[in-house]
């Protein structure tokens, strides 16, 4: 019993020292102010504001509930150890189902980026593979979108660029969610597809790629991103996406093109041409704070990662489908036979093995 009852005081404090460095207090202190805000009466007079403050205060009660509820029950099972007979069987099984617990929340001891616990923003491109690369960016499309459902994170397309034949040219992913972007930001690179193509009468063997990059969200911080008027451009168009009616009658669609840094965002999936414009500005002030940050850091694009062609040898990742099935990231090693498994949005494997730091080889199969 008493070494159970070690076993208990040791995760105890593993939990606790989490909490700490996790700054779980800060977050019940800001939850506090959160809580507050909503209760004023003109809390719903900006109705995007409001639904921010409202989606921040909902995470932040799920996540510090979440650590506070797990330290509860290992503190009570320790000061519940009894010599009753047939107890220790069942403290062993609670044991060891808390133990697990904690283990699948410690990878976040791991994401102490100044932007790992927010939301990310995903852009696609399609790189070198004509109609083949297209189709493949659509495909990375919807694996990011399944993988967010997967960890109850929304997920919401701004924007489409439809292929000619099929798929997507490009595409802007916002995903909201705890620690989206430091969970994220290691699929950022070149990802390299072999299949035997769909768009040809031979069914050759395919090499297609496509480029993702990582954005974080920053709500707070970009509000200190002064943009000067001159320095933008904004076109409005008619949306050539899905959305409802009106948005392919309106010239609904918005884009803003920051002119000193030829930065451009195009946004199109909300109904109104205010609405499309307030998110292109929140994904523009994004871009130029992660440019600016990257320009600061001690080695370019520690936020974007350096940039890089799609194309061959620039791959941080393959998927083979044809002749066998498998998936494998050149950084760390990291592989899986379950290609459909993978592009279904099961990607915790790559993004354990990036976090985790692991070193391997990856070939160019």
């Amino acid at each position: 019993m008493q070494d159970l009852i070690h076993r208990y005081t040791d995760l105890l404090e593993r939990i606790q020292s989490a909490i700490a460095k996790l700054g779980i207090p800060a977050d019940a202190t800001e939850i506090a102010k959160l809580s507050a805000a909503t209760q004023a009466p003109d809390f719903w007079n900006d109705p995007q504001a409001a639904a921010k403050t409202s989606q921040r205060l909902a995470e932040l009660t799920k996540h510090v509930e979440s650590w506070r509820s797990l330290e509860s029950q290992v503190s009570d099972e320790l000061f519940g150890v009894t010599d009753i007979p047939g107890y220790a069987e069942t403290a062993e099984a609670t044991y060891s189902r808390l133990k697990t617990d904690y283990e699948a929340r410690e990878f976040e001891l791991k994401l102490s980026g100044p932007h790992d616990r927010t939301g990310a923003i995903i852009e696609l491109h399609a790189g070198t593979g004509g109609t083949d690369a297209q189709d493949w960016t659509e495909m990375l499309q919807r694996m990011y979108v399944r993988w967010a459902t997967s960890q109850n994170f929304s997920a919401e397309i701004l924007s489409t660029s439809p292929g000619e034949e099929a798929g997507i040219k490009s595409a802007t992913i916002e995903i909201s969610g705890p620690f989206a972007f430091g969970k994220l930001k290691g699929e950022a690179g070149v990802h390299r597809l072999v299949r035997q193509s769909p768009f040809n009468s031979a069914d050759l063997r395919q090499t297609s790629f496509a480029l993702v990059e990582v954005l974080p969200q920053l709500d707070r911080s970009t509000a200190d991103i002064e943009l000067d008027p001159k320095d933008l451009r904004i076109d409005v168009y008619r949306s050539s996406g899905k959305g409802g009616q009106s948005v392919n009658t309106t010239d609904s669609a918005v884009r803003i093109t920051h002119i000193p840094t030829n930065t451009v965002v195009a946004i199109q999936n909300e109904r109104s041409q205010l609405q499309n414009k307030d998110k292109a500005m929140a994904v523009l002030k994004a871009r130029l704070a992660a440019r600016l940050e990257a320009e600061q850091a001690a080695e370019l694009g520690q936020l974007r990662g350096a940039d890089k062609a799609a194309e061959w040898g620039q791959q941080i990742r393959n998927y083979v489908l044809h002749p066998y099935t498998k998936v494998k990231d050149v950084r760390t090693g990291a592989e899986t036979n379950d290609a459909a498994g993978v592009l279904d949005g099961n990607l915790d494997l790559f993004i354990e093995a990036y976090l985790n730091g692991q070193i391997g080889s990856g070939s160019d199969d």
